[in-house]
């Protein structure tokens, strides 16, 4: 029950960041949520609305899991495991949230031509391109782990492969949005953290 109890609450704290987020800067006009919206290449578009599906459904899962999980194909797994999975969960939403507070104005969820944004190199942005997706993987890695059924894990490979095909797509677009600033900023810093 510890599991359950302790999931629920980062993944509730995740989101709510999440849609906090939207809300506070839709306030000032800004539409936040650009997956699948506006003309965009075919590819980046099919990947932008299979991410929004999955972003949403995952999600579903999450909660549904934490009430569930037993009848979702359990799997077994040691609860020093489980406890890892909490751990990597909470650094997720950790990641997640400094992501967001360094964006300020300029967060976006997918490619978006028509608005322009700040192209930003501070906080967690140091260490990491992409701290808000790193924030989305630990947080589905976390989840699988710390509620160990096969839709969860499935769901989250999904989801973490979708995340890393949005940011495939992104960076075709950030060249022509930042120019050297942005190709500077790349080669300096990893695509997710550390080394990677």
């Amino acid at each position: 029950m510890i599991f359950q109890i302790s999931i629920f609450a980062l993944i509730t704290c995740f989101y709510i960041a999440y849609f906090m987020k939207q809300i506070l800067l839709r306030k000032k006009g800004i539409y936040t949520n650009r997956l699948a919206k506006g003309r965009k290449p075919t590819k980046t578009a099919v990947v932008e609305t299979a991410l929004l599906a999955a972003t949403y459904g995952i999600a579903a899962i999450q909660y549904v899991s934490v009430f569930f999980s037993r009848f979702m194909l359990s799997l077994s797994i040691p609860a020093g495991v489980r406890w890892a999975g909490i751990v990597i969960t909470g650094g997720g939403v950790i990641f997640f949230i400094l992501a967001i507070t360094s964006m300020r104005d300029s967060w976006r969820a997918g490619v978006d031509e028509t608005q322009k944004t700040s192209i930003v190199t501070r906080g967690i942005y140091k260490v990491s391109r992409n701290p808000a997706f790193v924030g989305f993987d630990m947080l589905y890695i976390g989840s699988a782990l710390s509620l160990p059924n096969v839709i969860m894990t499935a769901a989250a490979v999904i989801g973490i492969l979708l995340l890393h095909f949005q940011i495939l797509e992104e960076e075709k677009y950030l060249p022509r949005a930042f120019g050297d600033e942005y190709l500077r900023y790349k080669s300096r810093t990893p695509r997710y953290f550390l080394f990677f």
